[in-house]
């Protein structure tokens, strides 16, 4: 086989080659030389990546268009990134995924984590989502695809093109079922003894989130025989699985009409319709109307999107967590437990603790932190790469 040839970038002198040597896995635009020849690469285009003194350092994807203009695709700069390329690296993401799950849902793919730069893919049965959130795997798209079907056996791939980290990649937000048929109703997935309904061609991101779910178990084991409000709910995540334990009622409230109703199908696939409602509305407003009726929940939780999903968000934020957990502290009943969430990367732990702390204090109550979650074992962390860690989950006693 020919060794393929592709074009070279370099390091300007005084970027960090060591720290790319070492596993980090991005070059941003100031790193790296960029004349007429290099900003006119098509975006997503392969490329051997030298240092300044032209030591190779591997393959990359280049993107004029983004601040992250080069991402490490493999240290062999003569690697041939086809089929069977990506074939071999969906097997050893799979075959861990099989070592911890007993049924084909869960993320597949966790970006650079997996060794798949920009990549999301998750897996519901024999249907798989995936989120080319960089423009080599758009690019690339049909080999991939046509991997994922060889690797896995999916019958059905839908391609995700929502989401700000492709607006930042400069990609469009076309969206559609690529390979297979779309399924005619919304997906059962079985989670934590309850059954989630995914809306896997209309729902948010691919359509549930899988990286709660150890943090929904943990909740699910305060929750028996106790009053539960889960704020921010999306289609019932932690609701419905301490309803599965026993949980005496649960309400959730969310902004989407659509996720209650998603909710509303998964409390009846799970048989615990008698406990559950909801309340569509703000959850700012909504906390602090059911304040004002005097409610109080043995178990709140509150899981919102991200506040900070990037550095110049950082400081508003953390005031947003901040006053969230000032409201959700007031509906806490005496004893009981408060669950505050992140999904922000830009926030990091410290930063956000703080910012939940605070919140606790200025809501007039004192608490204990028994617990710290973060994503599931579907969702590994690349070691050299903080973004890949963004979830954070806090359990209170107050």
């Amino acid at each position: 086989m020919m060794t393929p040839s592709y074009p070279i970038v370099r390091l300007r002198p005084k970027a960090n080659a060591k720290a790319v040597r070492h596993g980090f896995p991005w070059v941003y635009d100031n790193e790296l030389v960029t004349d007429r020849r290099s900003r006119n690469l098509i975006p997503g285009t392969l490329a051997v990546l030298e240092d300044a003194e032209r030591n190779t350092l591997g393959l990359v994807a280049v993107n004029p268009n983004s601040r992250i203009i080069c991402r490490m695709i493999d240290r062999d700069e003569t690697a041939q990134v086809d089929q069977a390329w990506f074939a071999a690296r969906l097997t050893r993401a799979l075959q861990m995924r099989e070592r911890l799950f007993d049924a084909p849902f869960y993320r597949l793919i966790h970006a650079e984590a997996d060794d798949l730069p920009g990549v999301i893919i998750d897996r519901f049965g024999d249907v798989a989502v995936v989120q080319p959130n960089a423009a080599w795997a758009d690019l690339l798209f049909d080999a991939l695809s046509a991997a994922l079907i060889e690797a896995t056996g999916v019958t059905t791939v839908i391609k995700s093109a929502t989401g700000r980290a492709r607006s930042l990649e400069g990609l469009d937000n076309e969206s559609g079922v690529t390979e297979g048929a779309a399924p005619a109703a919304p997906v059962p997935v079985p989670m934590n003894g309850a059954t989630y309904m995914a809306d896997l061609t209309g729902g948010q991101k691919t359509g549930l989130y899988f990286d709660q779910r150890p943090n929904h178990a943990f909740a699910a084991r305060l929750c028996k025989d106790v009053t539960v409000l889960d704020v921010f709910s999306h289609v019932g995540g932690f609701s419905l699985a301490a309803l599965a334990a026993g949980a005496s009622s649960a309400l959730a409230v969310d902004g989407s009409e659509a996720a209650l109703a998603l909710a509303e199908e998964g409390a009846k696939a799970t048989g615990v319709s008698d406990r559950f409602t909801t309340r569509k509305g703000d959850a700012f407003d909504v906390l602090a109307a059911l304040a004002e009726e005097g409610e109080k929940f043995d178990v709140v939780i509150c899981d919102p999107p991200a506040f900070a999903p990037s550095k110049q968000s950082v400081e508003a934020g953390l005031r947003a967590y901040e006053r969230i957990a000032r409201l959700a502290a007031g509906v806490v009943a005496e004893g009981g437990y408060l669950v505050l969430c992140s999904c922000s990367h830009a926030a990091d732990l410290a930063k956000f603790r703080g910012a939940c702390v605070r919140g606790i204090g200025r809501g007039g109550r004192h608490a204990q932190l028994l617990h710290t979650g973060f994503a599931g074992a579907d969702h590994p962390l690349m070691p050299q790469l903080a973004e890949s860690g963004y979830l954070k989950a806090l359990f209170f006693r107050l």
